[in-house]
């Protein structure tokens, strides 16, 4: 897997990660305000005609943007299958066991036919066997508890979850201090 660019907007907020390509689309652009970390990738283009002089551009690890279509902060990460799993490191949060992404399914903690919300707050993940012995009941209604509770991942935590198989340490450090406190797998 290739490694990925960590894109900020001009302060310094976590907005995505990019592949190298289009933070060379970035650079073409002159949209990179400032960077950090260590090499990425070092990238050769093509001759100019009149100094015969070969382009290259070196990728770092974090690069931050600017131009007049600046990226928007977000503040509530997208709720998806594979964050939700990597939040909760693969384990169902009613039997405790590690699951392959394949055993596992999102559980609603207070069901979506009872009025709940699909939303990050109200989802754990949990194996096929619990969620289906959960159904749609509530969790003072039958003998079944949580093992923690869920919570909405800030951008930083979200972006380390999304890409944690391939996210180098200058990267990490970046983000780690934009962690909230009481996570415990920070």
């Amino acid at each position: 897997m290739e490694e990925r660019i960590l894109r900020l907007n001009i302060a310094g907020q976590p907005i995505e990660w990019l592949p190298w390509q289009d933070a060379v689309c970035l650079y073409a652009r002159d949209l990179v305000v400032w960077s950090l970390g260590g090499s990425v990738r070092k990238v050769v283009g093509g001759y100019a005609r009149c100094s015969s002089v070969r382009s290259q551009i070196t990728l770092p690890a974090i690069i931050a943007c600017g131009g007049s279509r600046i990226a928007r902060y977000r503040l509530i990460p997208p709720l998806t299958n594979r964050a939700l799993f990597a939040r909760d490191d693969h384990l169902c949060l009613y039997c405790g066991k590690k699951f392959i992404t394949a055993q596992l399914s999102r559980d609603h903690v207070h069901p979506v036919s009872r009025g709940g919300r699909d939303v990050w707050q109200n989802v754990v993940t949990a194996c096929k066997r619990c969620n289906q012995r959960k159904s749609n009941h509530l969790l003072q209604d039958i003998d079944m508890e949580l093992l923690a509770l869920p919570f909405r991942p800030n951008i930083a935590e979200y972006l380390a979850l999304i890409n944690s198989d391939r996210i180098r340490g200058d990267q990490m450090e970046f983000l780690r201090p934009q962690f909230s406190e009481n996570r415990a797998w920070h």
